[in-house]
């Protein structure tokens, strides 16, 4: 399953994750992964939250500028070189990553990382037929 992830984009100053951290407190949304992109200018703040509908919105409503994307959000167990087959099993079948993250899901046994891969209806046929769980909500 696919889950949606929302980019903002930022200048480059300070305090303007903290507007956005505080717009999400302030409408009861709940952050569940957290990216940060930069250059001199300006940065790209990724995220997945509890409700995406109502971050956009509140975001918006905000006037911050948003994009959506389609993202893996992979289950992966937590051990040694866990990380590494899902890159392999990526490799092996020519399935881009663009860029990954790990997300605040951890219990004992597994983590959660997102994966923006370049086609990702691919990417999610490959990690079925190979065992991996991906989430659509958190």
């Amino acid at each position: 399953m696919k889950i949606k992830q929302i980019s903002i984009f930022l200048e480059n100053s300070a305090g303007r994750i903290a507007e956005v951290t505080n717009t999400l407190k302030e409408a009861g949304i709940n952050l569940r992964a957290i990216m940060i992109a930069d250059t001199a200018d300006f940065g790209i703040l990724r995220i997945i939250t509890n409700d995406s509908e109502k971050t956009i919105k509140v975001l918006q409503e905000a006037n911050f500028t948003t994009r959506t994307t389609d993202v893996l959000a992979v289950k992966i167990p937590d051990k040694v070189g866990s990380l590494h087959e899902v890159m392999v099993l990526f490799q092996k079948n020519n399935i881009n990553i663009e860029y990954l993250y790990a997300s605040f899901e951890v219990t004992e046994d597994s983590t959660v990382i997102i994966f923006k891969v370049e086609n990702p209806d691919d990417g999610l046929k490959v990690l079925d037929k190979n065992g991996y769980s991906t989430i659509s909500s958190f």
